[in-house]
C-alpha cells in the first residue's frame, strides 16, 4: 500500500488543510493528521488507521469518550497515540465550554446548561456540582460535591452547605448530569432538592435553581416551577 506522502499533493490531508482550510477534510482525515503514522504491519497509512479507529468507535465523539486502555486495544494506537487521541477530545470539549467565570452574574439556565453541557454530557458517572454565588447572583466558585455511581449521586446537605457557609456566600446553584442523557428528575432528584431546598431556607442561604444536564437538553428546576 503506498504510503500518503506519495500520493498526490491534491489528497494528502495536510496539503488539503493547508490549501483549502481544515473544513476540507473528512474526519477521518483530521484524525489523520492527528496520528501521522499508520503501521508498518500490516502496512496502512494514517488515514486508513483513521477510518479503522472510527469505524471502531462508531464516531469522533465515541472516539474522543473512549479511555486510554480501550484506545491502547486498537491495532497500532499504543499509549503515545491514545494520549495524544484524548489530549485532542479533551480540547474540543473545552472549546465548545462557554466560559462562567468567578465575578460573572448569573442569569439563565440556559446559560449554565451552555457551560456545563460539553463538560457534562458525556461522563459515566453522575456529578454533583454546587455554584457558589454572592448577593448580586455572582459566581463565586464552583465545587464538586460528588461523584456517584452510574445511576445515582449520594449528596449530603452537610457537604453541600459547608462550603457555602466558609465562603459566605448568599445563594446556590445546583447542577448535575444524568449519563443517560435524559435530564427528566428522578424521585431521588425531586426529594433531593426539596432537602437541599429546606437547609438553604433555615440556614438563609438562597437556593436559586437545580439543573440537569441531558444529552443536548437540560431540566431546570426554577424553570419548571418546581422550586416551593
Amino acid at each position: 500500500m503506498s504510503r500518503i506522502k506519495d500520493w498526490p499533493a491534491a489528497d494528502r490531508p495536510r496539503e488539503k488543510l493547508l490549501h483549502g482550510g481544515p473544513a476540507m477534510l473528512s474526519d477521518a482525515e483530521l484524525l489523520a493528521l492527528i496520528l501521522r503514522t499508520g503501521n508498518s504491519r500490516p502496512r496502512t497509512t494514517a488515514l486508513d488507521l483513521a477510518r479503522q479507529l472510527l469505524t471502531h468507535f462508531g464516531s469522533l465523539r465515541g472516539l474522543s469518550n473512549a479511555s486510554a486502555a480501550e484506545l491502547c486495544l486498537a491495532p497500532g494506537i499504543g499509549p503515545a497515540k491514545a494520549a495524544e487521541i484524548l489530549a485532542v477530545g479533551e480540547l474540543s470539549r473545552r472549546f465548545a465550554t462557554t466560559s462562567l467565570t468567578p465575578g460573572e452574574r448569573y442569569t439563565s439556565s440556559q446559560e449554565v446548561f451552555r457551560h456545563f453541557h460539553e463538560r457534562l454530557r458525556d461522563r459515566k458517572k453522575e456529578v454533583f456540582l454546587t455554584l457558589l454565588l454572592d448577593a448580586k447572583n455572582r459566581v463565586l466558585r464552583e465545587i464538586q460535591v460528588s461523584e456517584g455511581s452510574l445511576n445515582a449521586s449520594i449528596v449530603h446537605p452537610r457537604e453541600v452547605f459547608a462550603p457555602v457557609v466558609r465562603e459566605s456566600a448568599a445563594a446556590v446553584l445546583f447542577v448535575h448530569n444524568h449519563p443517560s442523557g435524559d435530564p427528566t428528575p428522578s424521585r431521588e432528584d425531586l426529594e433531593l432538592t426539596k432537602r437541599l431546598r429546606e437547609a438553604g431556607t433555615l440556614m438563609g442561604i438562597r437556593v436559586l435553581d437545580h439543573i440537569i444536564i441531558g444529552n443536548g437538553r437540560y431540566m431546570s428546576f426554577a424553570d419548571q416551577g418546581l422550586m416551593g
